[in-house]
C-alpha cells in the first residue's frame, strides 16, 4: 500500500462510501441497529471464509459496534460479569465445548481457565476477544 495517500482523490471516493453505507462511528441507537444489519449481511456474505474480500469490512463494522457497545453498555465489575463468565456465556451462545477453542489452548488449558485454575494470558485475551467481536476487556 502506498504510504502517501492522496486526500484529494480519497474524499470523493470516502463520502460515496460512506453515504451509500452509512458504516461510520455509530451515533445512536438506531445507527447500531443498521450496523448490527449490515455485520450480519456481511457474515451471511462471507460464509465465514477469512480470505473473503469483505472481511476488511467485516472487521471494521464488528469495531464499530465494538466501540459503541463498549462506550454505551460498559461491562462494569459492579455487575459480576468477569472474563471466565463472560467465556461461559460466548460458549453457551455459540454452541462451543471446550474443545472447540484450540486457538486458546488444549481442551486441559481451557477447563483450567472455566474452573479459575489458570488466568487468560494475553494473546488468549486477544483472540477471544476477535473471535467473538467483543472487547478484550470482556476477559480480563
Amino acid at each position: 500500500m502506498n504510504a502517501c495517500i492522496q486526500v484529494k482523490q480519497l474524499l470523493p471516493a470516502w463520502e460515496t462510501f460512506r453515504s451509500t453505507t452509512d458504516i461510520g462511528p455509530i451515533r445512536d441507537d438506531a445507527h447500531y441497529q443498521r450496523m448490527e444489519a449490515v455485520l450480519a449481511a456481511l457474515l451471511d456474505e462471507t460464509g465465514g471464509k477469512e480470505n473473503h474480500p469483505a472481511m476488511g469490512l467485516v472487521d471494521i463494522v464488528g469495531d464499530l459496534i465494538e466501540d459503541y457497545e463498549s462506550e454505551r453498555y460498559p461491562v462494569s465489575e459492579a455487575t459480576g460479569v468477569t472474563g471466565v463468565k463472560a467465556l461461559k456465556f460466548l460458549m453457551e451462545q455459540h454452541g462451543l465445548k471446550q474443545g472447540d477453542l484450540p486457538e486458546i489452548g488444549s481442551q486441559g488449558v481451557v477447563s483450567e481457565i472455566l474452573s479459575g485454575k489458570r488466568d487468560f494470558n494475553i494473546r488468549q485475551v486477544r483472540t477471544l476477544a476477535q473471535r467473538f467481536s467483543v472487547s478484550p476487556a470482556t476477559f480480563v
